[in-house]
């Protein structure tokens, strides 16, 4: 019984990872779309709003503690 919690957990564990990364990459495009054009508040804006829209999506219920301020 206990290894197949572990094994459960493992398993939410991989499949949240993933899901982060793929918040991370999705923010990261967004941003990548405006450098170059001087305008870094846009590109930060981009990406701030590409993670939130991704973060979204996810099952999950959180706060983001870090960053520059809450919406």
């Amino acid at each position: 019984m206990t290894d197949l919690i572990v094994k459960e957990d493992k398993i939410i564990e991989r499949i949240l990872s993933t899901e982060l990364v793929r918040v991370t990459e999705r923010a990261a495009v967004s941003s990548a779309r405006l450098r170059g054009r001087g305008d870094e508040k846009a590109a930060d804006q981009a990406a701030v709003d590409a993670m939130r829209r991704e973060l979204n999506r996810l099952p999950i219920h959180g706060r983001v503690v870090i960053g520059e301020g809450e919406r």
